[in-house]
């Protein structure tokens, strides 16, 4: 049996959808689990990330954490992934860059209606919002980028698959064109 590579996800500054159709493989999951090992990843719950072969990226890059998150990844994936429109291009969380930060904040926290005890949160525990969202490629090397909000369960599988065989990955016109 050839060695099982070693897989790790995480989800930055998104909406998990790109997580939600990789669950969508159904069946499929028991055939990658055959070639794949999940590191560190929200499907298992793994919070330290190992040394592995492929990292996918999903969601753009908005705090201090999300940095920290992808530079670790980037330096202990020996291929990393950007899945979805979040990591491509910042997807929907990028509609703030249009408006300042301190604006942003002030709309969500201190105009609202109804509020009480309007307030800034400013606690160490939150981490710290950069003054833009980012693609991932604007802070770390990307290997390869999936498209698609999110990309759909046949995608990731033609995807991945091309990768593990270590294929020249080519998808076709009708699984990366939205309408």
């Amino acid at each position: 049996m050839e060695p099982r590579l070693k897989v790790a996800t995480c989800s930055l500054a998104g909406c998990f959808g790109c997580h939600m159709s990789l669950l969508d493989l159904d069946e499929r999951l028991f055939d990658l689990a055959e070639r794949v090992e999940l590191d560190r990843s929200p499907l298992t719950d793994i919070k330290e990330l190992g040394e592995c072969d492929i990292g996918l990226i999903e969601g753009g890059v908005c705090n201090a954490e999300n940095v920290h998150v992808l530079m670790e990844f980037r330096a202990r994936c020996k291929t990393l992934i950007a899945i979805g429109a979040c990591a491509l291009n910042g997807g929907i969380p990028a509609m703030r860059n249009q408006f300042a930060l301190k604006d942003c904040l002030e709309e969500s926290y201190l105009r609202g209606v109804g509020l009480v005890d309007p307030q800034i949160p400013n606690d160490p525990e939150i981490p710290l919002l950069l003054a833009q969202v980012h693609p991932v490629h604007e802070v770390v090397k990307i290997d390869y980028f999936l498209p698609g909000c999110p990309p759909s369960a046949d995608t990731i599988w033609t995807f991945v698959n091309q990768l593990l065989s270590g294929q020249p990955v080519a998808l076709s016109y009708t699984q990366i064109h939205y309408d």
